[in-house]
This record gives C-alpha cells, structure tokens and sequence, in this order.
C-alpha cells in the first residue's frame, strides 16, 4: 500500500488532505491519541486525529465538514468536544473530576475510488473475504471500486486513580467497539475482552487487530463470535489500537458502491496491574 506523504499539522484541512492523498486514504486507519492516556484534573489535554497504519499516522486537522460527532462521555453525561477548525489537536478537554473519560469521533462520509487491485488488497488485508467473494459473484473482481468510508474512533483517558466498577460506554456510533474491562485496573498479558456492534447489534465474523504501539508488526487479532465478542490478549504495556473494518453494499439511492465504516479504540496498558480506588 501507498505510504502517506509526512503534512505539517495544521497546513491542510481534513478535506484538502482527503483531495491529497487520494485513494490511500480509504485503506488506513483512524484513531485518537491523546497528548497523555493518563490525564491530571484541571489540566488542559490534547485530542488528535491520526491517520495511518501500524499506529504511526498523519495528523488529521479539525474539519468541521467532516464531523458528525465529537464528544467526551463520562459519569456526569455526554460533552461536545471543543476545538479550533484546522487545528491539530482537532480537540481539547480540561476534566475536572477523576475517572474514566470515553473519547469518540465519529466522521460523515467520504467518498473515494479504488483501482480494482488496490480495492482487492486492502479487502483481504482487512479479513473482508465475503466481499471478496460478492465481487467475485458479480464478476467485479478486478473492476474499479466506488466506496464511501466512515471512521468510528473512540479512546479511554484515565483521570486519577483507576477505579474499578469504571467501564468504557457505547456512544451510538454505527460501528462501535466497546471495552468490557477497564484495561487501566489490568495488567500487560492480561486477556481483554471486547464487543463490536453495527447499527447497535452484535456485529459477528469480523477480524479485529490488536496493534502495540513499541511492537507495531506483532499484532494479536480475533473474528468475533455469534455475540459479536472476542477476546484478546494483550501481552505488552504501552499504548495499544484495536481495529475493526465492516462493509456492506451501499444503499441502492448511493453513488457509491460499498459503504465501509472503520471501528478503533485506544488506551494504554500498565505493566502492572494498578490498585484501585472504591
């Protein structure tokens, strides 16, 4: 796959940076990284936008255009994520309590077009073998591709002590992978397990890829089961990206041909299991 050209964050818009990098831009990942997983009260935190592969991605700068939602849930209830347009962090939190902050971004649509090589690589590379197979039916295989993608980030920021009963949340994103373990009360070689839903229900069959950002080639990944669950073990400390891609025919009135929607979630792994406050 075609590499990214390195941008200065801030230069471009998300949409000009879309017009840029062209068809590559479909067959990355998405994701939120936070200036700091471990965030302190009253202090300021950056949000930004990464776009790339093997956890090692471009700044994607704030494009009110491109967002259907950014928001920060937590035990008081949903916030909107302030930011200012073309900037990169793309948003900013000052939390004020301690706990568990879940951070979502969610994209509207962007269309894009694919050579028929390209599209088929990056099928197979992402476990999308039954559109594979629905091409194949079609006689599409090596035909040009019209998809419109959406991105479905989310990420857990720890304010203060870790306290058990926290949990990540769904936020109503049409993909969503959701945390069913609070990864700061655990430990690296822990098992972690996760739900994956599409349209608010269990989504099975889907690969979804455990990326460590120190050991980004040694990924962990699992389909999920009829619950649309797995379970994965996570065997180093640091920053790690779980990633998800589901596609499906786009709807009959679409330009497009295939509709994907790209599911991430992001946190870091302590080394050790933390003590948790009640």
């Amino acid at each position: 796959m075609l590499q990214f050209r390195k941008v200065r964050a801030g230069l471009l818009t998300a949409g000009l940076f879309l017009l840029l990098a062209g068809s590559t831009v479909a067959a990355h990942d998405m994701w939120i990284e936070p200036s700091a997983f471990r965030a302190d009260a009253e202090k300021t935190l950056g949000l930004r936008l990464r776009v790339g592969e093997n956890f090692l991605g471009d700044p994607l700068v704030r494009d009110p255009a491109l967002i259907d939602k950014f928001i920060v849930a937590d035990d008081s209830g949903v916030k909107r994520v302030v930011g200012r347009d073309g900037g990169d962090p793309a948003g900013f939190l000052r939390p004020v309590d301690p706990g568990l902050l879940v951070v979502g971004y969610q994209s509207k649509g962007s269309p894009v077009v694919l050579p028929g090589g390209k599209f088929q690589q990056y099928l197979a590379e992402e476990g999308l073998e039954q559109i594979i197979a629905l091409r194949s039916q079609r006689g599409e295989t090596m035909a040009e591709a019209r998809e419109v993608f959406i991105r479905c980030a989310k990420s857990l920021v720890l304010v203060g002590a870790p306290a058990a009963p926290q949990r990540d949340r769904t936020l109503g994103f049409t993909l969503e992978l959701t945390a069913e373990g609070n990864p700061y009360t655990m430990a690296s070689g822990a098992t972690l397990p996760f739900r994956l839903s599409y349209l608010d229900q269990p989504l099975p069959g889907a690969l979804v890829v455990a990326i460590n950002q120190a050991q980004p080639a040694e990924k962990v990944s699992a389909r999920t089961g009829k619950d649309g669950r797995v379970r994965l073990r996570l065997d180093r400390p640091g920053p790690w990206l779980i990633k998800v891609v589901h596609m499906t025919p786009a709807a009959a009135d679409s330009t497009s041909q295939w509709a994907s929607f790209w599911a991430s979630l992001t946190f870091d792994l302590p080394a050790a299991a933390a003590r948790t406050s009640r």
